[in-house]
């Protein structure tokens, strides 16, 4: 079982990280403060080339420090004041001034971003051309992964090499083998000082979530619902309240708050949705810290189980498909749920929210944060009630892993058009505009 808890806590402290900004575009800031670093002078060409992916959830996104959006200022501000140790906190330290030379840089400058032909979830090519010297870095399968950096053709870093040389001998993936029952038993049992710091993640989601709840930025989607509840058009139940907190971070964050949150596997927003809806049940229900820091620990690790068959990046919004699994897992187990509603609740996620799209970073993913972590609840809820979807039911298996693993044949197979003619409107759309 010891084995077992260390290569599910070097999970978790892989995959939950604080981030400032949304993760695509801070990922793109990152490559160029890096190759910024590598190149050592003035940039006088800039091409980027991403991912389609990463290309769709950064094109419409708030940037912390702006009230631009998008790819290229993000771009902008990693050239002019990003510093690449600070992994996905790398536009934390931008002045003001910073982000106005950044913004001048972007009106006077070429910086080409294009979607390239691949179908790798994560990938991000910075090219820098200055007067005497140019500059490569690529980012890859991990959003802060810079696996490539070369300096006048002088190869730097080189991991791509490695990952050839070793494909003989292939990393074990436990996530390939794991049952949800083993996630839950060794998270019930490993020693709380390894997964105490999920705690920040509480103290860091709920001052976004508070920041969007008493300033109406991007939809108001938490701020709407909030006057809802004050004005007793809604109930302040355990639903609403979830939703409300939720959303409201996600209103923040898409609208380029400067606050760093918690994030989950590569994703801010998988962040909050993993996290909130834990919180909104310990305001109402209030639990020791010791329960708390578990329930978070299996809330990390379905989600980071989920997108093990979806993808990191994919057709279907990740904080409707898998955070939010995540988050009735951890909720259900708060909840005192047994091993047959916990995966009961999984199951009743799969039947609900599975064919949620994702059309990219923007401010209205407030709203679809605020219906994975209503379904979440719900699905806790009634799963404590013995009221489960049966088996077979529709992409419904029998049994949850079998109903992920169907979960992750849609998402990563079946919708493989769709996310390219999603791409391909939105392109199209920014393009005429």
């Amino acid at each position: 079982m010891k084995n077992l808890q260390t290569k599910l806590v070097n999970i978790l402290n892989a995959e939950v990280k604080p981030a400032l900004g949304c993760t695509e575009p801070v990922a793109v800031a990152l490559a160029c403060a890096k190759a910024k670093e590598t190149l050592g002078e003035e940039v006088v060409k800039c091409t980027i080339g991403l991912s389609p992916n990463v290309y769709k959830n950064g094109m419409c996104v708030g940037i912390p420090g702006t009230e631009r959006l998008g790819l290229k200022i993000s771009a902008a501000m990693g050239l002019i004041g990003g510093k690449s140790e600070n992994g996905l906190r790398v536009l934390e330290t931008l002045t003001k001034e910073d982000v106005k030379v950044a913004e001048d840089f972007m009106d006077n400058n070429d910086i080409n971003i294009s979607p390239i032909d691949t179908e790798e979830k994560v990938y991000i090519e910075v090219e820098l051309e200055g007067k005497n010297n140019t500059a490569k870095v690529v980012i890859r399968t991990k959003h802060d992964n810079i696996v490539f950096v070369e300096k006048n053709e002088d190869v730097l870093v080189s991991e791509e090499i490695v990952e050839v040389a070793t494909t003989a001998e292939p990393k074990e993936n436990i996530l390939d083998t794991i049952t949800i029952k083993e996630i839950v038993e060794a998270m019930e049992t490993v020693d709380f000082e390894e997964i105490k710091f999920l705690l920040d993640g509480i103290t860091m989601n709920e001052e976004i979530a508070k920041y969007g709840l008493n300033e109406k930025v991007g939809v108001g989607v938490g701020f709407g619902i909030k006057k809802s509840i004050e004005s007793g058009l809604l109930g302040d139940d355990l639903m609403n309240y979830t939703m409300m907190i939720t959303a409201a971070a996600s209103d923040a964050r898409m609208a380029g708050v400067k606050l760093p949150v918690m994030s989950s596997n590569g994703s801010g927003n998988h962040g909050i949705t993993a996290i909130l809806p834990i919180v909104a049940y310990n305001d109402k229900f209030p639990q020791s810290e010791d329960k708390l820091a578990r329930s978070l620990a299996i809330s990390h690790l379905l989600t980071a189980y989920v997108k093990n068959y979806t993808g990191r990046l994919s057709a279907v919004c990740g904080c409707g498909v898998a955070a939010s699994i995540g988050a009735t897992s951890g909720l259900s187990w708060l909840m005192g749920c047994n091993e047959t509603q916990i995966e009961g609740a999984i199951e009743n996620m799969v039947a609900n929210l599975s064919g949620m799209i994702c059309d990219g970073a923007k401010a209205g993913c407030a709203l679809k944060l605020a219906s994975a972590a209503s379904a979440a609840v719900q699905s806790a809820i009634i799963a404590k009630q013995d009221c489960i979807v049966p088996p077979m039911n529709g992409i419904v298996g029998t049994g949850a892993e079998q109903s992920i693993q169907n979960l992750g044949r849609v998402s990563d197979k079946g919708m493989t058009t769709t996310d390219k003619v999603i791409i391909r409107v939105m392109d199209d759309m920014n393009k005429a505009n």
